[in-house]
């Protein structure tokens, strides 16, 4: 399993009521939401993707999620991210969800395809984005 500190980028993000379903945990759908949260707030603020006007955008082509551990509110989560695979127009993103005492609670996968945002056709990665998705590339574990 891995540590927080083996993650090459984290965020720290909080649990909100929402969050919880009737059973007492955070729901299953929201891991993904987490997912999301952690991949754009990096590629936003260190990779200078511009969400609202830029010509290329990341669109979702796959995503699965482990259950290791239950998370719940009011518990703060650690979203590790790290890059796996990183391709002219696509990039994998491994994710790895920590509870509050930092014990891993959910490991997932995620893959991005850059398009072209009126064309939804499949373009190379910007420069500056691939130099940040760079900073973020390991070897995936075995």
């Amino acid at each position: 399993m891995p540590t927080i500190d083996e993650q090459p980028y984290a965020l720290v993000i909080p649990t909100r009521w929402k969050d919880n379903d009737v059973y007492g945990h955070v729901n299953n759908v929201e891991y993904y939401s987490y997912f999301d949260t952690v991949i754009n707030t990096y590629l936003i603020r260190e990779g200078g993707l511009d969400i609202h006007n830029g010509s290329e955008i990341g669109l979702c082509v796959e995503s699965h999620c482990r259950y290791d551990a239950p998370l719940a509110f009011p518990e703060t989560v650690t979203a590790g991210l790290a890059v796996t695979v990183l391709g002219n127009s696509s990039v994998k993103y491994a994710v790895t969800l920590f509870d509050g005492a930092g014990a891993p609670a959910a490991q997932g996968g995620f893959v991005h395809v850059f398009v072209d945002r009126a064309t939804r056709r499949p373009t190379p990665i910007p420069g500056h984005l691939r130099s940040a998705l760079e900073k973020l590339l390991v070897t995936p574990a075995a």
